[in-house]
């Protein structure tokens, strides 16, 4: 397998990665279907825009060709249109950084171009004592791009918690303005997520001065927090605005079982009661079943498990017709990109992209400019513009 690099990438001294076999794949007795989706890795050129990026978590695209892309250690950077690296940005509030937590997810306001506001999540540090949550917060990007401005917390996970995993956040807002947050079941607390006296697990919905929109599904229900959308999610890393006019998520499972959901208002999706996964090192998870009345099953579900991190939809015509309205998944542990074909709202065909970078893929973006781009996750991060391969078009 050829894995081209621009002109441009080589005189920025992008060496090309060395193409391998991927023995993980024939471990898990996928070698066959490892040589299918391998044809289609060629149909992508990425071209590297940024490196330098330390464990990169999110890209968000501002104004005049700029990004801003979060790194998990606690810091946000501006990425001009030349690539160049912004210094860390002023005023982003203290992060609680450690294990699977830092600076997550962020968005531009639909309305950035007016009002310059933009929407991240964190870890949250708790104001005494120890523990930590997800929490959301809004600003407004500077005019000259050095800081972040009016910064307020609109939403903390509660309860805070002593855990340095499953943090969830990932941010979308809808249509119709209101802000949608993945929040993980933080590991140690994963029966919470049956539970609606608290937020680990859930999919909140609020609007975006934070308050509770009325319509949500649990507003007056007692003993059930009135942010809640939906429950019994484990970690979602991923949520997209689907073309079906629905939110989409994915989720990590334990040990096998990454899930696609659409989370509808007001239903449970199950974890930990159901789940396709299993313990780490092996063994059965509760009752160990995989259906149950009241809990929704999913849309997909991947095991062995490829720990799937960002998504988008292609809405653009870059890639050529075949490919509009494809659902794109970054993989951490599986070190590639997924592309998804959908038929009725379900997973038809699956292609995997990149495997030659051998990189995890921790974000996937849609540019206003059609393109996609990935972040990867390592101490040099870099951001990859994904461009067709001349040869495959």
């Amino acid at each position: 397998m050829v894995l081209h690099v621009p002109p441009e990438a080589a005189r920025r001294g992008v060496a090309p990665p060395v193409p391998r076999r991927d023995r993980r794949l024939a471990r898990w007795g996928l070698a066959a279907a490892a040589v299918a989706w391998s044809a289609a890795a060629s149909a992508l050129q990425p071209e590297v825009v940024a490196r330098g990026l330390e464990h990169p978590w999110a890209v968000a695209f501002v104004d005049s060709g700029h990004m801003l892309v979060t790194e998990r250690p606690g810091r946000m950077r501006v990425i001009g249109p030349d690539g160049r690296l912004g210094e860390p940005l002023q005023g982003v509030p203290r992060v609680d950084a450690g294990g699977q937590g830092g600076m997550l997810d962020v968005i531009a306001d639909s309305d950035f171009a007016r009002n310059r506001m933009v929407y991240f999540c964190f870890s949250e540090p708790a104001a005494q004592g120890g523990g930590n949550s997800t929490a959301l917060a809004a600003a407004r990007l500077s005019d000259d791009r050095q800081r972040l401005e009016q910064v307020r917390v609109l939403f903390s996970q509660r309860p805070k918690v002593g855990s340095r995993h499953h943090f969830g956040c990932r941010i979308v807002e809808a249509p119709d303005g209101h802000l949608f947050l993945t929040l993980g079941d933080r590991f140690s607390r994963m029966q919470d997520a049956q539970t609606l006296d608290n937020h680990h697990g859930k999919v909140i919905r609020v609007r975006k001065d934070g308050s509770v929109p009325p319509d949500n599904p649990l507003v007056g229900r007692a003993g059930a927090l009135p942010e809640i959308w939906s429950w019994g999610h484990r970690n979602p890393q991923g949520a997209a605005w689907g073309p079906d006019g629905r939110l989409w998520i994915h989720e990590h499972g334990p040990q096998g079982g990454d899930e696609i959901n659409r989370p509808e208002p007001g239903k449970n999706y199950g974890w930990p009661v159901i789940t396709y996964g299993e313990n780490y090192g092996g063994g059965r998870i509760g009752a160990g079943i995989t259906h149950h009345e009241g809990m929704e099953q999913p849309l997909h579900q991947w095991t062995p498990s490829i720990a799937p991190s960002g998504m988008a939809f292609v809405r653009s015509d870059r890639y050529g017709a075949a490919w509009q309205g494809s659902l794109m998944v970054g993989a951490l542990r599986g070190r590639h990109l997924a592309r998804l074909e959908l038929a009725d709202g379900r997973v038809v065909r699956e292609e995997r992209l990149l495997e030659s970078l051998g990189e995890r893929i921790r974000d996937v973006r849609e540019g206003p400019d059609g393109w996609l781009y990935v972040l990867t996750d390592d101490r040099n991060g870099q951001l990859i513009r994904l461009l067709p391969n001349p040869a495959r078009r």
